[in-house]
């Protein structure tokens, strides 16, 4: 027997538990994992409070590190004792031990422990194929990450930095502006006092940005629009404050001929060459130093509801970690 944290009906933190869970022998294709340190990441909540359906009960999380200790028939690629990082695959992170398909595992360099493996992963995944990929991020480019304090916010900060772009982001309050001009971005807005698109507009010299990065959903959907400059893309990537629901697409002719999507990491990564290739260029600008890990909260595997409920609280800053 192993424990994982589980629920059997969608809601608030409250509805997660920590249960004892029978874990069998890894099918074909599969590996047993053993996990040292699991990823909290707001996409977490959704499928906890319903938003994205799945079925009941389940286990929950898509972000750890871990060793492998037992393989199912056909895996050549791991080995007894390698040491992995994942995130994707099914729902069941947030556990002592797991089953996990072989294809979906990426070996941790020997550098990289298995909290900055855990840490980095889903994260870091989203903010490599955000920049390198969604819009390819060039020298001289202005670009507008919302939620700039926050896990994903901070790497892409530090990232776009890297790549020669000038950030602006927004935040919550004034200590979240100081983590963010630390880590990267040379212009935070504090959006509960100031006006971000008029801020926007007003660093640009009125022209706008070429993309905004949108993690936060319907509060920022329009204000982001408009801060694009004509055919500026908007990348829509969460929900943290709930679902944007239907668009006319008119509306981006009328503001310039802009570009829309609503990307996920699973769709980048779905080819395992994709993921060792965007694996590969997220552990390189790690271990470069360039771009920095900020692990601020660690909390027990078995208080996975109190984490939740201090990140939807926005309690937290940078990357959170659950222990096993």
């Amino acid at each position: 027997m192993t424990h994982a944290i589980r629920f059997h009906r969608t809601g608030g933190p409250e509805v997660l538990q920590w249960e004892a869970v029978e874990l069998p022998p890894p099918a074909a294709g599969e590996v047993r994992l053993r996990q040292h340190a699991v990823g909290l990441n707001f996409v977490d909540t959704y499928y906890r409070s319903g938003l994205y359906p799945t079925p009941l009960p389940s286990g929950i999380g898509a972000e750890a590190a871990g060793v492998v200790e037992a393989l199912g028939e056909g895996v050549t690629d791991l080995q007894v004792g390698d040491r992995v990082a994942y995130a994707g695959g099914p729902q069941g992170a947030y556990a002592e031990a797991r089953n996990m398909p072989a294809d979906r595992l990426v070996c941790l360099p020997a550098a990289l422990s298995f909290e900055q493996g855990a840490a980095m992963m889903l994260q870091g995944l989203t903010a490599q194929y955000l920049l390198r990929r969604t819009y390819r991020v060039q020298p001289g480019d202005t670009v507008l990450i919302h939620a700039a304090a926050g896990g994903v916010g901070l790497l892409m900060c530090q990232w776009a930095k890297v790549l020669g772009a000038t950030v602006i982001g927004t935040v919550g309050s004034d200590a979240k502006a100081e983590l963010a001009a630390a880590h990267g971005c040379d212009h935070p807005i504090v959006y509960t006092r100031e006006s971000f698109p008029a801020r926007v507009r007003e660093l640009t010299g009125g022209e706008g940005v070429p993309v905004v990065y949108d993690s936060i959903g319907k509060d920022t959907f329009m204000d982001s629009l408009s801060c694009l400059r004509p055919l500026g893309m908007m990348v829509s990537f969460g929900n943290a404050s709930g679902p944007v629901g239907d668009v006319d697409v008119g509306l981006l002719a009328r503001m310039g001929s802009l570009f829309l999507t609503r990307p996920s990491l699973f769709t980048y990564a779905a080819r395992r060459s994709d993921l060792l290739d965007m694996a590969g260029e997220l552990f390189e600008v790690v271990l470069s130093g360039k771009v920095k890990l900020q692990i601020n909260q660690r909390y027990a595997l078995k208080d996975a509801a109190r984490a939740q409920a201090d990140l939807e609280a926005r309690r937290t800053t940078g990357t959170s970690l659950l222990l096993p």
